[in-house]
């Protein structure tokens, strides 16, 4: 039987900012309808829950009514951002808005299995972090394909591990940096994910390499204008749907949902200041 995974990223909620609920609660409705198995935030949950707890619990009130399994990944907007990102915007992650995360949102990397597949999710801002549940995860990661025989590989996580290649050398906010995207991949070892999810660019694309299929999820919240922002991919809100069949084969699309408007974040600069 397939497994349905229903991917929202990037929701940036706040219940004293509300600018992107709208979108949100009519994304909900949608899936409310359709049913998948899972609904998976992967991460910028938050507009701001690096620095207000209150955002934090507002988001989780929100998906919470949806009355659908629902599973977290953590962005930098929720915790902070990763400790080599240079030139912050949020205050890099460090062990309290660590724990105040979890408190809300529970485990921020995670692991299970769907018929044919084992699902991994992880948290982008530990890889390279100083904290010691950075080397936890990375232990779990081992752990999750020390045993994983016939089973793809589903890895999600905020960030995407690169763009094009993972010899990229660019030290940026935009991808995982290349000094923790080499731990991840000697964490993987020989194991070559089937399927690599993300959010983080508030683009959707979907790309192919050497074996691996890499989706970028959209945002349900805002796209981010090309001035600021390269075109990698389509600049339009709403989610993304993963099939994954017991035979390990899968396929992913973007979902458009009528009444979600992409709405430009320079519009909103009472969100993060002007841009």
């Amino acid at each position: 039987m397939t497994f349905r995974i229903a991917q929202i990223s990037d929701t940036h909620l706040s219940e004293a900012k509300p600018f992107f609920v709208d979108n949100f609660v009519r994304v909900g409705e949608t899936l409310r309808a359709s049913r998948p198995d899972l609904v998976l935030n992967t991460g910028d949950i938050t507009l701001d829950g690096a620095s207000r707890e209150g955002d934090l619990a507002a988001a989780r009130g929100l998906h919470d009514a949806f009355g659908l399994p629902v599973r977290f990944l953590p962005g930098n907007h929720d915790l902070g951002d990763s400790q080599d990102a240079p030139g912050h915007h949020e205050a890099p992650i460090d062990a309290a808005r660590h724990a105040r995360y979890l408190a809300h949102f529970g485990p921020d990397w995670w692991s299970f299995d769907a018929p044919g597949w084992r699902v991994l999710g992880l948290d982008a801002q530990l890889l390279g972090s100083d904290l010691a549940a950075a080397v936890a995860q990375e232990a779990a990661i081992a752990d999750a394909v020390a045993d994983l025989g016939a089973r793809r590989l589903a890895l999600f996580l905020h960030k995407p591990p690169f763009d094009r290649s993972p010899d990229e050398s660019e030290i940026a906010g935009r991808f995982v940096n290349p000094a923790p995207r080499r731990r991840l991949l000697d964490c993987l070892g020989t194991t070559t994910p089937a399927l690599v999810v993300c959010g983080h660019v508030h683009q959707y694309r979907a790309t192919e390499r050497a074996g691996t299929s890499h989706v970028w999820g959209t945002s349900t919240a805002f796209v981010i204008p090309d001035r600021i922002q390269p075109r990698y991919g389509i600049k339009e809100v709403g989610y993304v749907e993963h099939d994954l069949r017991p035979d390990g084969t899968h396929d992913s699309r973007l979902v458009r949902v009528p009444g979600v408007a992409t709405l430009n974040i320079a519009d909103f600069p009472e969100a993060y200041g002007p841009v």
